[in-house]
């Protein structure tokens, strides 16, 4: 059927077309590396990360841009509050962002480059947009000019007293018009700084995307994501700067694309709020895999609220799938079922998929022929695998615990279950029915089949 994605810039789902057929090329807002991320920060990397996915399984070569922002005035404030350079504070959180990612499922992009290691790459392009009258220098200053810029706007759709009021900018007395925004800003001594023809300073947040996408994606390229919050100002202002910088490369990437925001509470999570929950501290409560099963159970573009109950309800789902896979050794089908695959080229429409998952999992339960059963075990590990799950053994997810948890160890378990097999070998059911008592008590659940006793942990 063809790949379908919804572009944001023209607000409707279209063919997906890349500019190269052989090579897709996709830049995502990464993250801005000073805390912990929250489970909200998650959504657009588990998104474009099942996006990731098919593409690579669409096309010959993809690659992947995920930025991170190490240079922002949030993070110059929590190491000068944390009595740490700003190297070790973004050493040491974007190390954790990373694992916390890893836990989720989410292959590493191809790229994954910091806005300090583009600093020459962003004065280049301040430099060409003053030569073409698209921004000016005041003040050690460099700001763009929208009035220069006719299209501006178009990606959010709003009006310029919308634009003003929503991009909260600062209207100092050097700017030219109120909408301007800055691309380059002078350094106290106290702040990270770096030579530019306009003295010593930092970059502006919306011109270290311009510079990471150009540099590895080139001028123009196929697929731009990230948050929905993001649409306006910052992607906005890198179309503005990129396409001014490079004349004939509107709107900068072919198909612009926004996932929904996670709701707490009734409300978008964010840090600002404080009402959040981070992924490290839901990883200590349930399995990341359960994390991304939640997530992909409403698509991309709508909300999602984010509940303990949901929570729960994602595991007990992935709990069927894998009791469905208990047993079989048989690999993932080299090709994945018409259905789920028609689910995601349909603008990546997960909450399908997922039905599909399942429903190739109740034919599974009901079939008795080995190889029928074969089949649809290859079936359902290959329609996963384009969810990015159900890639691990299903005894082990059965016996997932927190990392540092206190309950009884797999040694200490199968002891146990080798003592009661002894009662019973004795005829001593009252000692086996109090061992198999006291795992439960420890949420511990035995199976006896005629392959033996198994084991595994409750949700």
């Amino acid at each position: 059927m063809g790949l379908k994605l919804h572009n944001t810039l023209w607000r409707k789902k279209e063919e997906f077309q890349p500019l190269d057929p052989n090579h897709v090329r996709m830049y995502v807002c990464g993250v801005t590396a000073y805390d912990f991320a929250h489970i909200g920060n998650a959504r657009p990397v588990i998104v474009f990360d099942v996006l990731y996915g098919l593409l690579k399984r669409l096309y010959p070569k993809v690659t992947y841009v995920r930025n991170v922002t190490d240079i922002d005035d949030r993070i110059n404030e929590r190491a000068k509050a944390n009595g740490e350079t700003i190297r070790q504070l973004t050493e040491r959180t974007l190390a954790q962002y990373q694992a916390d990612m890893g836990a989720l499922l989410a292959l590493p992009p191809d790229f994954e480059p910091r806005a300090t290691e583009h600093i020459a790459d962003i004065i280049k392009i301040a430099q060409i947009l003053i030569g073409k009258g698209h921004a000016y220098a005041a003040e050690g200053h460099v700001l763009f000019n929208v009035p220069s810029m006719p299209d501006y706007g178009k990606l959010s759709g709003r009006n310029r007293d919308e634009m003003v009021a929503g991009a909260r900018v600062d209207v100092a007395p050097y700017k030219r018009d109120p909408a301007d925004f800055v691309l380059w800003k002078p350094s106290r001594e106290d702040q990270p700084g770096w030579d530019s023809p306009w003295g010593r300073g930092r970059p502006g947040w919306h011109i270290e995307c311009s510079a990471m996408a150009m540099t590895l994606l080139g001028e123009t390229f196929d697929i731009h994501g990230g948050g929905l919050d993001l649409i306006f100002p910052h992607h906005e202002n890198e179309i503005a700067q990129s396409c001014c910088a490079f004349p004939g490369t509107w709107p900068m990437a072919r198909t612009w694309m926004h996932n929904g925001m996670l709701n707490f509470g009734s409300e978008k999570m964010s840090k600002s709020l404080g009402n959040f929950r981070t992924v490290n501290e839901l990883l200590r409560e349930a399995p990341g895999e359960a994390l991304r099963y939640y997530m992909l159970t409403g698509h991309y573009r709508q909300p999602l609220e984010w509940t303990d109950q949901g929570l729960k309800e994602a595991r007990a789902g992935l709990d069927r799938l894998y009791q469905s896979l208990q047993g079989s050794d048989a690999p993932p089908a080299n090709e994945p079922p018409f259905s789920v695959m028609a689910a995601l080229e349909d603008d990546l429409n997960t909450p399908l998929a997922i039905s599909h998952l399942h429903e190739i999992a109740t034919l599974l339960n009901k079939a008795t022929d080995p190889s029928e059963r074969r089949r649809l075990t290859g079936e359902l590990k290959a329609a996963g695998e384009l969810l990015g799950l159900l890639k691990q053994d299903a005894t082990a997810w059965f016996r997932w615990q927190p990392v540092g948890a206190t309950n009884l160890g797999e040694a200490e378990i199968a002891g146990m279950i080798q003592r009661r097999l002894l009662a019973r070998k004795a005829k001593n059911f009252a000692e086996a029915d109090r061992i198999r008592g006291e795992l439960k008590a420890q949420g511990v659940v035995l199976e006896d089949t005629a392959a033996g006793t198994t084991w595994k942990r409750a949700s």
